[in-house]
């Protein structure tokens, strides 16, 4: 850790949580935002029948809710400890005084709302200009190693959440993954996917 990462996590408050103990509630006051240390953090919704929908998962290294703290909003989504986790709890007065105080540490959170802002715009666009096809593919080869010829992802999200994730639905999902199994590059169990050739499936973004 260097000088800077010191600095900030000074700024912070390390708390635990037990599996599925919430860090926060949707429509609660984002007072400050997080960083996983250890463990895995869940992010979801909940739809109008009480069920919950997924949207990300978080894990050691990942910044979460900085955004919505910054501009002292209210948190849209809940947060829940997939697992017992550990994470620091950044302030937003205290954050906001060390930004104002300190160049370096306003760098570093000017950074890290630039790169969540340019994935942001990465996501837009392969909405937007990608198929089905290609977006599975994509999802697929991000939990792929560069350096593995095959490897497996296990889906931790329901495929009808994987199919709003991907901006489809249901059903165009699983004929494209049906599709796209017919042509030797994955296999499918359930939620294991085997990815036979990552070359091969990475050769479908540049169609």
């Amino acid at each position: 850790m260097d000088a800077l990462d010191k600095k900030i996590a000074a700024s912070g408050t390390r708390k635990s949580y037990d599996k599925d103990a919430f860090l926060f509630l949707a429509e609660e006051d984002a007072r400050g935002f997080y960083y996983v240390i250890s463990g895995e953090v869940r992010i979801f919704r909940m739809d109008d029948s009480g069920r919950e929908v997924e949207i990300v998962r978080l894990r050691p290294g990942e910044f979460f809710g900085e955004a919505i703290a910054f501009a002292s909003g209210k948190f849209p989504a809940f947060a829940r400890a997939a697992r017992d986790t550990e994470v620091f709890f950044f302030e937003r007065p205290a954050i906001l005084k060390s930004v104002q105080t300190d160049p370096a540490v306003a760098e570093f959170f000017l950074m890290l709302l630039a790169n969540k802002c340019i994935l942001l715009n990465e996501r837009i666009e392969t909405l937007n200009l990608r198929t089905v096809r290609q977006r599975l593919a994509q999802y697929l080869l991000a939990h792929c190693s560069a350096a593995e010829r095959s490897c497996d992802v296990n889906l931790t999200i329901k495929k009808s959440d994987l199919a709003k994730h991907l901006g489809t639905i249901s059903e165009t999902l699983s004929r494209t993954f049906r599709k796209i199994e017919r042509d030797g590059l994955i296999e499918v169990r359930g939620r294991s996917i085997r990815v036979l050739d990552s070359n091969r499936l990475r050769k479908e973004l540049s169609r």
